[in-house]
């Protein structure tokens, strides 16, 4: 599984056949699966033993390559794009043989002598789109997952991530076999060829814009999809809590990876109470992580490229810079920075910021919170901090979103249980744990009859007569039993 450039993806012929510089590769991959190769557990389970192989013995290339992409800090690379695989990776293998098995499903009176289950079954040859922030656990989460369902996978790395997209293509063929997964690197042009071709599913992490014409292509196809995206999550803080505790958790979730994570906080609502309390706390908070210039911190990152930089620089203007605020281009360094009496209508709201800034809008209590967050697009996460559990049920009541977390931020990402997704505009579908597992995975209902006993089907041939559908609707009509009261 060595690395595939545009014109290089799959065999010449293909490409002169199809037109289509990736079509030789698709081909190729859907023989292996037709062939069944991918579908034993024991396969499965080795190929997911070599990625954990990989993910050991490249441990020390993975920090380097993200540290030369993003300047990454290695606690930050380590916890996120290896402890986390290696949690998807072991919980998978740990629970493998039990996700696969068929289902057993109750039947009626009509089936009883019958087997009734659900099959698992792979979907075929899958594309997984990966981003440019998280460029291994985004990529390999997914993949994993797609293992463990039987699939073969085309791997598209970020272009953005180019030092970390080149050690995936150039190593995990060392690891997985290339008969049934490849690693693509494109740019925009060749990405948009490679979404011609006709896979069984399509997954894809990154903005809502691509999102859209990801969306578009596999509907060409009628290609399933899971698209995580983002947004704007908020943050509500009440003025029961401990202030300390959330601007430190607050300053963590905010400028962790240098903002540049799609469930970091997005910003703040509370009251202008509340920001004057948090202002010192969060500049106390912001110097004892990175220091009194977080620009020289080893704990601190940089801006991904030229773009990004320039695009988050430009929203420095909104508010008033409270705290941080300063730049420089040729390091692609902004500081952590904390914007006061922000208004709705500035540009800083009206975007995902993906950088290192935290905006506050004040707000006068938590129903005009819960109003300004339910005026706006379903958020990727919505976090709340009060001392007070009745008001963190509240919004977690009153409003939507792909996640919630209470009195902390991106901690909800570390648990394989929960489900990791969108909804509306952040994102459709779900995955992480064994949900990733059913993304990939064809729910097949089956029902296996016995051949004997062909005197009880005369009840549904013709003729028909009201005495025959009595003696059916006995065999399987299901009746209301009562009322379901929530615990």
């Amino acid at each position: 599984m060595g690395e595939r450039e545009h014109g290089m993806g799959g065999s010449r012929r293909g490409q002169g056949a199809l037109g289509n510089p990736f079509a030789g590769l698709v081909t190729l991959l859907r023989a292996a699966w037709l062939s069944g190769k991918t579908r034993p557990m024991e396969y499965r389970v080795a190929q997911l033993e070599a990625l954990g192989r990989f993910l050991e013995e490249k441990k020390q290339d993975i920090l380097e390559a993200t540290a030369l992409d993003m300047g990454k800090p290695s606690f930050e690379a380590y916890l996120i794009e290896i402890l986390l695989c290696k949690n998807e990776l072991n919980n998978t293998l740990n629970n493998l043989c039990h996700w696969m098995k068929d289902e057993h499903v109750d039947k009626n009176l009509m089936t009883q002598l019958d087997s009734a289950f659900i099959r698992k079954d792979p979907y075929g040859v899958v594309l997984i789109i990966g981003p440019w922030n998280y460029p291994i656990h985004l990529l390999l989460g997914p993949l994993i997952g797609a293992i463990a369902a039987g699939n073969c996978v085309v791997i598209k790395p970020s272009e953005k991530a180019k030092n970390t997209g080149r050690l995936l293509a150039e190593s995990l063929g060392c690891y997985l076999d290339s008969d049934c997964f490849a690693v693509v690197t494109a740019g925009v042009q060749e990405t948009t060829r490679l979404l011609e071709n006709k896979f069984d599913y399509i997954f894809f992490t990154g903005s809502p814009s691509v999102g859209r014409m990801v969306m578009a292509a596999a509907a060409k196809h009628l290609t399933p999809v899971t698209l995580e995206l983002g947004g704007k999550n908020p943050c509500y803080v009440s003025d029961t809590c401990d202030v300390r505790s959330v601007a430190r958790r607050l300053a963590w979730g905010r400028f962790f990876n240098a903002g540049q994570t799609c469930v970091a906080p997005d910003y703040v609502l509370c009251t202008l109470e509340m920001q004057e309390k948090l202002m010192p706390a969060l500049r106390e908070a912001i110097t004892e992580f990175y220091g009194s210039n977080p620009r020289e911190s080893p704990d601190f990152g940089r801006i991904v490229g030229q773009k990004e930089f320039q695009r988050i620089r430009a929203l420095l203007c909104s508010g008033r810079v409270a705290i941080g605020g300063q730049t420089d281009e040729k390091d692609l360094y902004i500081a952590p920075t904390v914007l006061a009496d922000v208004l709705p209508s500035d540009p800083i709201m009206q975007e995902e910021i993906f950088g290192p800034i935290l905006p506050i809008v004040v707000v006068a209590s938590m129903d005009e919170a819960i109003d300004f967050i339910n005026e706006r697009p379903q958020p990727l996460a919505i976090y709340t901090f009060s001392s007070d559990s009745k008001v963190v049920a509240q919004v977690l009541e009153r409003t939507s979103s792909g996640s919630f977390c209470g009195n902390d931020t991106l901690t909800h990402m570390i648990l394989t249980s929960l489900p990791f997704g969108g909804i509306g505009c952040s994102g459709l579908g779900r995955y992480h744990g064994k949900f990733t597992f059913d993304t990939f995975t064809h729910q097949r209902g089956c029902l296996h009859r016995n051949m004997g006993l062909e005197a009880l089907n005369t009840l549904r041939y013709p003729p028909y007569s009201q005495q025959k559908l009595g003696f059916l609707t006995a065999t399987f009509e299901i009746k209301r039993k009562g009322a379901c009261t929530l615990l």
